[in-house]
C-alpha cells in the first residue's frame, strides 16, 4: 500500500474525506492527491498525520500500527471490585463511553 491509499484508508476509517484533510492540515488544494506522484516535504506529511492522529511513519509504511491508535482497554478487563465482568457489561460500558465522548463534541 502506498502513501495516497494508506492516507485515503485512514481518512476514511476516521470520516474524513481527502479534501478535509488537505483543509485541517493546512496545505494547498489537491495536495495529498499529488503525492501519488511526489513525495511530501516531512512538515507537509507531519500536519497530515497529526489530522489523522498517526504517526508520520505508519503514513509511509514504516510501522505495522500507529502509537497514536486507540487501544481498547476493555478487552483487558476481567474483574471490577472483584467480579467477573462478562461481554454483555462490556458492550454496555463501552456503550457509555460512546455516548460520553459524543457529549464533548
Amino acid at each position: 500500500m502506498n502513501l495516497l491509499d494508506r492516507i485515503k484508508t485512514i481518512s476514511k476509517q476516521k470520516g474524513l474525506s481527502l479534501r478535509t484533510v488537505n483543509e485541517r492540515a493546512g496545505l494547498g488544494p489537491n495536495a495529498i492527491y499529488k503525492w501519488k506522484n511526489t513525495s511530501p516535504s516531512f512538515d507537509k506529511l507531519e500536519k497530515v498525520a497529526k489530522v489523522l492522529d498517526v504517526t508520520p511513519n505508519y503514513l509511509l509504511g514504516r510501522e505495522d500500527h500507529s502509537s497514536n491508535a486507540p487501544v481498547d482497554l476493555l478487552d483487558g478487563v476481567r474483574m471490577y471490585n472483584g467480579k467477573p465482568i462478562n461481554d454483555q457489561e462490556k458492550e454496555m460500558i463501552k456503550a457509555l463511553l460512546d455516548a460520553y465522548r459524543k457529549g464533548d463534541d
